[in-house]
């Protein structure tokens, strides 16, 4: 009997002990998480879409807010529109151009997180990593064919040479040639693919600069691995180069062949000039390197209002990087006054010439190619830079040359 009570104790407590854990179960049950937060779905209400409609009555605030003034930010939206406008659900209301546009150039702008982002857009992380990529496409895809028209005849390329012969007493010139490291964050088990010589992982962005500041040619997404000096061989235009498929003009009534100028990074041609290694240089040379520099620095300057703080994922990189592209040509264009404010440029004392530098681009996430390494250069190649030299010493001197070219001589 004893043995019976004993075993029906037992069945009871084993009961008890179940009924139990399953109320401590309950009570640790989780609260459901909420599908979406309630104050992303108040949108309107506390959207920066509302503080963008006070601004329009502070045009300079507008303008220190969307880096354009409203006049520009509408014709750009107009352009933009059919591209990403919406349709609205009867699960929710869609998010409209204006809103995505203007997550989308703060972005650009500002280099914030999608995270951070949200708290001004009200929209969710998830829904701008989807936005802003898609609407910098539809930014290339609308203005590129009008702001970033490469010149296809003899006539266009002239008219670029002319400028800056014009701007920078440079003759003959095409074209400023540069190239830039941009940081990425690499896809998984990708090595060293991206690896550069600064130690970060990169994918290369080239660029031909007028002498206006504006952009006429962009590639971008060799790998940073590839050498310095071959990154321009990756691209549709050095192929176009070496084909003479270009229409590029010959040589003009100076007796000066037309070329393209860069820097050490890339190789001697007949087409394309670089400034000469220190170890060689002469007097004459070094005027030669100072007339380069002063004419190449186009380029460097475009850089560095393009430059970049951002490290993106690499499947929406070249969306950021296009976009931002086009899109410093189309204000160039259009509002150059408001965009490049004073202080952006390099600038170049009338009297004395010399050079008070603008912004430079940071090597965080944004760094220089490498200097090529010495090059067996044709000797024609050679024989081009030699009748440079002589211009610039000879018929095409300036005043100034020697003196900002540190020669002891004070004027030429």
């Amino acid at each position: 009997m004893p043995s019976k009570r004993k075993v029906e104790l037992a069945v009871l407590a084993l009961c008890l002990n179940k009924l139990n854990v399953k109320k401590k179960k309950k009570k640790k049950k989780k609260r459901r998480a909420e599908w979406v937060k309630k104050w992303l779905l108040d949108r309107d209400k506390h959207t920066h879409i509302n503080l963008l409609s006070e601004l329009r009555t502070y045009p300079s605030d507008f303008h220190n807010y969307m880096r354009m003034d409203d006049e520009t930010y509408h014709t750009l939206l107009e352009m933009v529109t059919p591209l990403i406008e919406k349709q609205d659900t009867k699960m929710r209301r869609s998010i409209n151009p204006h809103e995505r546009l203007t997550a989308t150039l703060r972005y650009l702008a500002t280099g914030r997180t999608y995270e951070d982002l949200k708290f001004t857009t009200c929209i969710s992380p998830q829904a701008l990593s989807k936005i802003i990529p898609e609407t910098c496409r539809a930014i290339y895809q609308v203005l590129a064919p009008q702001y970033l028209k490469f010149p296809t005849t003899e006539a266009e390329w002239k008219e670029i040479a002319k400028n800056f012969e014009e701007r920078w007493q440079f003759p003959n010139c095409l074209g400023a040639v540069d190239g830039k490291h941009v940081a990425i964050s690499p896809p998984p088990n990708s090595g060293s693919y991206f690896y550069n010589y600064k130690g970060f992982h990169s994918l290369v962005l080239m660029a031909i600069a007028n002498a206006n500041y504006e952009l006429i040619y962009v590639h971008f997404g060799t790998n940073g691995r590839v050498s310095d000096g071959g990154v321009l061989g990756c691209t549709e235009f050095y192929s176009k180069l070496k084909q003479g498929t270009l229409n590029l003009p010959q040589i003009s009534d100076n007796g000066l062949p037309y070329a393209f100028i860069s820097d050490e990074a890339f190789a001697l041609r007949e087409d394309f000039l670089k400034p000469f290694n220190v170890r060689v240089l002469n007097d004459h040379k070094r005027i030669f390197n100072y007339r380069l520099s002063r004419a190449r620095r186009v380029v460097e300057n475009v850089f560095a209002v393009l430059k970049s703080r951002i490290c993106l994922q690499l499947d929406n990189i070249d969306a950021v990087i296009m976009a931002c592209c086009v899109l410093h040509n189309f204000l160039r264009t259009n509002v150059s006054h408001q965009y490049t404010l004073p202080g952006s440029f390099d600038m170049e004392d009338p009297d004395t010439h010399e050079i008070q530098n603008g912004v430079r681009a940071g090597e965080s996430n944004i760094a220089p190619l490498a200097s090529g390494q010495t090059r067996n250069s044709s000797e024609g190649a050679k024989r081009v830079r030699d009748l440079f030299v002589d211009y610039f010493n000879n018929k095409g001197s300036v005043a100034w040359q020697n003196r900002l070219a540190g020669l002891s001589d004070s004027e030429h």
